[in-house]
């Protein structure tokens, strides 16, 4: 009892220290705003603290730069942890990412066409084709891994993988051809939420929040099948379709963070990861903590990418990277 009590009560205080962290992060900047004039200013928009006089150029830095990326760092962060913790989970190996189905350089690849093409400078950006070409390169690698019959995680893995390394060539290929847009494509790849608006966030939560309910309704499932697929199938469980629905789900969501935010390393590799020493693997919990994980994780280095250079930017997959890869290293290291 006391174990499930600690279970109910943690969420909710890593929930606070999130609340916590956002605000102070929202301070943070080329303009310093104190902690007090963003709650005055969130008080405002909920109807409080009209009394109180804000300087113009506070609300707009809150409103329309930070807040906008601080809640997208958070919903990113997020969704790719849990996203690592299915793939984790499914291909029974605890150092597989989010991006190893190759969904990564499928929108990659259309953020380049885009960039090329000048499409940047329109009102869909380079979202809407990075969208389009990472669920093209999905239908591709679930088709070509089902021209044998019956699809299976070995063929999806390395379908993938011939894929992602397929899609990285073009994208050098087109990368040489056109460097005048060198700089675009590469600060896009990786990772970036300079230019997050409040749309984006607008189409992403209702995503995310069905997609993550979805995995969170197979967690069980999942954690049956780690004992093995025969046993699973014994005990009522259809393997191929939770396989299949787990993977499909957890890729669309990757495809709309990529498509937003471009490619942002090693949070779905590490923070699953941290999550399942700390906690176990339960895929309930794991998803659970892997949620908050990330998304502090991508907070803390989004706030870093726009402040340690300032007033200019860093791409802040190079932050999760420099964080990340030690790491992996010593996970490498730690195994052996």
């Amino acid at each position: 009892m006391e174990h499930e009590k600690r279970h109910l009560i943690l969420p909710c205080v890593l929930g606070a220290v999130l609340v916590a962290a956002m605000l102070v992060a929202a301070g943070i900047g080329v303009i310093h705003i104190p902690v007090k004039v963003i709650a005055q200013s969130i008080g405002q928009k909920f109807g409080f603290c009209r009394d109180i006089q804000i300087a113009e150029y506070y609300q707009v830095t809150l409103w329309q730069l930070r807040f906008p990326r601080i809640v997208m760092s958070v919903l990113a962060g997020a969704a790719l942890a849990v996203c690592g913790g299915v793939f984790q989970s499914v291909f029974r190996n605890p150092v597989c990412d989010p991006y190893i189905l190759g969904v990564s350089s499928g929108a990659s690849i259309g953020a380049a066409v885009a960039f090329i093409l000048g499409w940047d400078t329109m009102v869909f950006g380079v979202t809407l084709p990075a969208l389009v070409t990472a669920l093209l390169t999905l239908f591709v690698i679930l088709g070509i891994a089902r021209t044998r019959g019956k699809q299976n995680t070995n063929t999806l893995l390395l379908v993938g993988i011939a894929i992602n390394f397929l899609i990285s060539a073009l994208i050098t290929l087109l990368v040489v051809v056109n460097h005048k847009e060198m700089q675009k494509i590469y600060f896009w790849t990786m990772g970036s939420l300079t230019h997050t608006s409040w749309l984006e966030i607008a189409w992403l939560i209702p995503v995310m929040g069905i997609c993550v309910g979805i995995l969170f309704y197979y967690a069980k499932a999942l954690n049956i099948m780690q004992v093995g697929t025969e046993t699973a199938r014994t005990l009522g469980i259809d393997t191929e379709r939770t396989t299949r629905v787990v993977l499909v789900t957890s890729s669309v969501l990757i495809s709309v963070v990529v498509a937003f935010c471009g490619s942002i390393g090693f949070i779905g590799l590490i923070m699953p990861h941290v999550a399942r020493i700390l906690f176990g693997s339960n895929n309930r919990r794991l998803f659970t903590y892997s949620l908050f994980f990330g998304a502090f994780f991508l907070l803390v280095a989004d706030t870093l990418a726009r402040t340690v250079a300032a007033p200019a930017e860093l791409p802040v997959g190079s932050i999760t990277a420099l964080a990340g890869a030690p790491y992996f290293i010593w996970l490498v290291l730690r195994k052996k």
